[in-house]
């Protein structure tokens, strides 16, 4: 079940530029270079309700890119996986981000026959 476990995946991260002399609000509007395990809190749209999600970077990326693969929103997608949750929203993105990663490498390199 968790074949892709044994396959090596490796991700190259480029260094941060000097932040030193930008601004904290420049730094929390969207930082490309952002460091993936920071938290960041955004507010969502649900069913027509305004909350808020946090989230480690990492899964915000993470979430865009897969919104913008199915020509959907971000707050689509939350809207979707918060109709399909058991627990917490945050862990409900972080574990939906997971299979579809898990999907895209057992796609990438399925198992031997």
């Amino acid at each position: 079940m968790y074949s892709f476990l044994r396959r090596e995946v490796t991700f190259t991260m480029q260094a941060p530029p000097d932040r030193s002399t930008r601004s904290p609000r420049r730094r929390a509007q969207g930082d490309e270079y952002a460091n993936p395990g920071e938290m960041r809190k955004r507010s969502v749209v649900i069913a027509g309700h305004r909350t808020s999600v946090s989230l480690e970077n990492a899964f915000w990326e993470a979430l865009k890119a897969e919104a913008s693969a199915r020509g959907q929103t971000v707050n689509q997608i939350i809207t979707g996986i918060d109709k399909q949750r058991f627990g917490n929203l945050s862990s409900a993105i972080r574990l939906f981000v997971l299979r579809n990663l898990q999907t895209a490498l057992e796609q990438a390199h399925p198992p031997a026959s």
